[in-house]
């Protein structure tokens, strides 16, 4: 079995999915992490590989930029390769002073002001919820590491907010009291699918750029400068 986007085979793909949205982050993660591991989709260009690591079956696959990617393939993965669980790693906008770059978030709710669950499924929803099962997870796996990790709501953009003429405007149209620390543009499309058909879905992600300072993480920092956000992805799923 495939999918128009997916040539991996049911059975290749393990329940856990860690999800970059970089192709070559996923690479990267099953190159310098896993102890062995094969690659199962390259449609598109959109890697996904399954393998070992500490001996618990995980698989990684990027998801693209943007709600309209990580939802094609999130609900692919959630329906019809049958996986329970996907973290999604990414990099973030911080919008909170105290935040540096390459802190760790961990997404609580995602805000999103577009339509993709009006399109989807008929339903005006525009805040919705991550997993609490796989939070959970997260958190016990970063006070054992002695990792420090910011919790709270983050803004589901369809545009870079660096990107915005008035990033300000856009935050007064945030619903009051919901007080966002970060901006990405993924994590409402996956926490709503996962919703829909009763999966767990997370986000973690690592603070590149901030309103509250000038200094922007660089490509190759991006690519390789998110360490421990990805060993902490990865080290939450042994528990799964």
């Amino acid at each position: 079995m495939s999918t128009p986007h997916n040539e991996a085979q049911k059975g290749e793909i393990a329940k856990t999915v860690i999800m970059p949205g970089d192709p070559l982050r996923a690479k990267y993660i099953v190159e310098n992490f896993f102890d062995e591991y094969k690659l199962i989709n390259q449609v598109r260009g959109m890697y996904a590989y399954t393998g070992k690591y500490k001996g618990k079956e995980i698989s990684v696959m990027a998801s693209g930029m943007g709600m309209p990617s990580m939802g094609i393939y999130s609900y692919e993965l959630f329906k019809f390769y049958n996986v329970e669980n996907i973290i999604r790693i990414g990099s973030c906008g911080a919008y909170l002073a105290e935040l540096k770059l390459f802190d760790i978030i961990l997404s609580t709710n995602a805000f999103s002001e577009g339509n993709f669950a009006l399109t989807l499924n008929n339903d005006d929803c525009h805040i919705a919820p991550s997993s609490n099962y796989l939070n959970e997870a997260i958190e016990n796996t970063a006070n054992d590491n002695n990792i420090k990790l910011f919790r709270g709501n983050t803004v589901c953009t369809d545009c870079f907010d660096v990107y915005m003429t008035d990033v300000n405007k856009f935050l007064a149209r945030v619903p009051e009291g919901f007080n966002p620390v970060s901006a990405e543009m993924e994590a409402f499309a996956l926490f709503y699918v996962a919703k829909l058909l009763n999966k767990n879905a997370s986000c973690l992600m690592s603070v590149v750029d901030s309103k509250f300072i000038t200094e922007i993480a660089t490509t190759e920092q991006r690519q390789t400068g998110l360490n421990n956000m990805i060993k902490l992805a990865l080290d939450s799923t042994i528990t799964l």
